[in-house]
């Protein structure tokens, strides 16, 4: 477990800070915060949704803001109660500790979060990071997942590194050696689908001030999840960079045992359009029921 800040100074934390407040404002007047403890540190959890609906826990992408994240699997609160914590280790209200990429720590995080909100088997939803993060609990503690839904997901299999660095570390370490607005654009533009004003500029917050988190969670394997036998719903962007849905699904059949099925996102980057979402939620509320 790595102890140190992930921000490079007290001004960018309150930078990136203040973009989450804003990014707030995406969950309306409904959600509520709380925090549990764990051996990680303190863990910030946002809540939405009807107190007495079945929980769902939904799990943020790395590097990016937990109430952005929420925001995308909104619609699935008129049926459920989104819980959502902070992974801790990324930019947000958690502690900063990051467990190491080569363990089990990030189940094992998790696992407390669930025991500390009295929470047995649930269902999970996550994207990129936060799928990746499923799949170690799915090795690490299968029966606490009831269902699973994996969106763009890490910890499956991975796209061209070379590509990867062409096209996403250059343009992002040369936007923070010299940060302008047509930089940002270019640095975000393999990321996002659709380039909206907030997540451009959270991206850019991110960059600048914060040292990023380059180790995903480690690879599932199959004797890993041997055990696992919730339902999966797994959905991989066409055009995704870091996980394309033409490396990913192949793979994911031979990995997870019930996997319910697979679906490429055409058109979409790693962080998918609104009218994918639209598609992508749908699915997966006639999934959890």
């Amino acid at each position: 477990m790595s102890g140190a800040s992930i921000y490079r100074s007290p001004e960018g934390r309150s930078e990136v800070l203040a973009l989450y407040d804003e990014a707030l404002g995406r969950l309306g007047a409904g959600y509520e915060s709380r925090t549990v403890a764990t051996s990680f540190g303190e863990t910030h959890v946002l809540m939405a949704g009807p107190e007495d609906a079945p929980p769902l826990v939904v799990l943020q992408g790395g590097n990016f803001l937990n109430p952005l994240c929420l925001a995308w699997f909104l619609p699935l609160a008129g049926e459920h109660r989104l819980i959502s914590p902070d992974i801790v280790g990324q930019p947000g209200l958690s502690a900063e500790t990051r467990p190491s990429s080569k363990g089990d720590g990030h189940a094992r995080w998790m696992v407390e979060v669930l025991d500390g909100l009295w929470l047995d088997s649930v269902p999970f939803v996550g994207i990129s990071y936060g799928a990746g993060v499923i799949l170690r609990v799915a090795g690490y503690a299968p029966e606490r997942i009831s269902r699973a839904v994996l969106v763009s997901p890490s910890g499956i299999a991975i796209g061209s590194i070379p590509r990867m660095i062409k096209d996403v570390a250059l343009p992002m370490l040369l936007y923070r050696a010299f940060p302008n607005r047509e930089r940002l654009l270019r640095a975000s533009r393999p990321i996002l689908t659709e380039p909206e004003d907030l997540y451009v500029r959270q991206l850019g917050a991110v960059y600048r001030n914060v040292r990023l988190d380059r180790d995903l969670p480690r690879a599932a394997t199959p004797e890993e999840l041997a055990g696992y036998e919730a339902p999966t719903l797994l959905f991989a962007a066409q055009d995704d960079l870091f996980f394309p849905s033409r490396t990913v699904i192949p793979v994911a059949r031979k990995l997870i045992p019930n996997l319910v099925a697979a679906e490429p996102l055409s058109g979409c980057r790693h962080v998918p359009s609104a009218g994918a979402f639209d598609h992508v939620n749908d699915r997966i509320l006639t999934f959890l029921r």
